[in-house]
């Protein structure tokens, strides 16, 4: 288990293209030619590493970036195609040694037995550093990519036919994704592999089990092919900002990603998902609470801002997320940090406004500013993502015990 100071916060970036901002690609310091280059994303979790990070997130979703929900736009001047997150994340791992890495994947419209692998697979190229952000994807947009089921689209007019999955269907289905992957990331124990050349046994097919897996969406059999990740279990983490989010969160996560907007929020939430954990009864370990803040920093709280509302400008509208928007400085930052800690929060996944300004401001001035106050490790102690976010590596289900 990890020898860091309680009083540690736990701190991630959140790594989309250019940044969060949409104009952030037209900064004089962007590299927009190599968003879709594998040394970019290797470059960006390599800073992320150097400033010691708990982990990065990579975004990803099953249509193209738009400015309207649920919609296609006609917008030229924004950022639009992204690569797959789970193969950026594989490309990224044996280029570093120490940060999690943790890509976006949609559990509405993909198979759990894939996704079980290639987490699995994941973690053994970053040798137990893999997780995974279960995103569900609720819009018709998204649906009509694959064409295989109906999800309510409220700007066309009339019913839909056949009757079309509402949010908490998806996001039960979501837990039953969350369930099959896990319980195939347990279908090999972790001596199921024998490799004796005396014998000339490989594995112990004892110890290669069904899952036998029957529910409302998926019927999986198993077992994996993949065997035991390293972690046995990678980090499963999930954004939540509605009840029936935070329900999935306290089933079937090890990490939630919630969006306060202030210390009471951040007390309000704590107290919500803890509620949450009772109702489902949580076994294990307790949810790992993070906040996230979409970040523009700068030596002063005025250029800060300045840099914010001049790219608001280039936009044409000011920037809008679901996520409080900060601007100032990283001392403030550091400060405001503290403050929701008290409140119950554990972590911060930080979404840099512009990259690279934001992403080094965070992993210098920052990290800098948390060191000061005794509130950040100097050095990584633990070498899987799990320890280091205090997770102990779990039972395998189907061993005898």
């Amino acid at each position: 288990m990890s020898q860091e100071s309680p009083n540690h916060l736990h701190l991630a970036v959140a790594l989309d293209g250019a940044g969060w901002h949409p104009a952030a690609w037209r900064e004089p310091d962007a590299r927009p030619s190599e968003l879709l280059s594998p040394q970019y994303w290797v470059d960006l979790v390599r800073e992320s590493e150097w400033g010691l990070l708990d982990f990065v997130t990579i975004e990803d979703s099953l249509a193209i970036q738009s400015a309207r929900r649920g919609e296609l736009d006609d917008r030229t001047d924004q950022v639009r195609g992204r690569l797959d997150a789970v193969l950026v994340a594989a490309r990224i791992a044996p280029t570093t040694s120490a940060i999690g890495i943790v890509p976006v994947t949609t559990t509405t419209h993909t198979e759990p037995f894939h996704v079980s692998k290639s987490i699995a697979t994941l973690d053994y190229v970053s040798q137990g550093r893999a997780g995974v952000q279960a995103r569900v994807s609720p819009t018709a947009l998204e649906a009509r990519q694959f064409g295989r089921r109906v999800i309510a689209d409220p700007s066309r007019n009339g019913a839909p036919s056949p009757e079309p999955d509402s949010l908490s269907d998806l996001f039960d289905e979501a837990a039953d994704f969350v369930e099959v992957v896990r319980r195939l990331w347990d279908s090999w124990e972790d001596d199921a592999e024998i490799r004796d050349l005396a014998t000339g046994r490989f594995i112990d097919r004892t110890k290669v089990h069904y899952i036998d897996f029957e529910g409302r969406w998926f019927s999986v059999k198993g077992p994996s092919i993949t065997p035991r990740p390293p972690q046995g279990q990678p980090v499963v983490s999930v954004l939540a900002h509605v009840p029936v989010a935070f329900r999935l969160a306290a089933r079937s996560a090890d990490v939630v990603f919630t969006t306060p907007t202030d210390e009471a929020t951040a007390r309000s939430i704590v107290e919500t998902l803890r509620t949450h954990e009772a109702d489902v009864s949580r076994t294990g370990h307790p949810l790992k609470i993070f906040a996230d803040l979409v970040v523009f920093l700068d030596e002063d709280a005025a250029r800060a801002a300045s840099r914010k509302d001049g790219l608001d400008q280039r936009d044409g509208r000011p920037l809008r997320s679901d996520a409080l928007v900060f601007a100032g400085t990283a001392s403030e930052l550091a400060d405001l940090m503290l403050a929701w800690q008290a409140q119950g929060i554990e972590g911060f996944r930080l979404r840099p406004g512009a990259i690279p300004h934001d992403l080094e401001s965070v992993t210098h001035e920052l990290v800098g500013a948390l060191h000061d106050r005794s509130a950040f490790r100097h050095h990584y102690e633990d070498a899987t993502l799990r320890t280091r976010l205090g997770l102990s590596r779990p039972a395998n289900r189907y061993a005898l015990a």
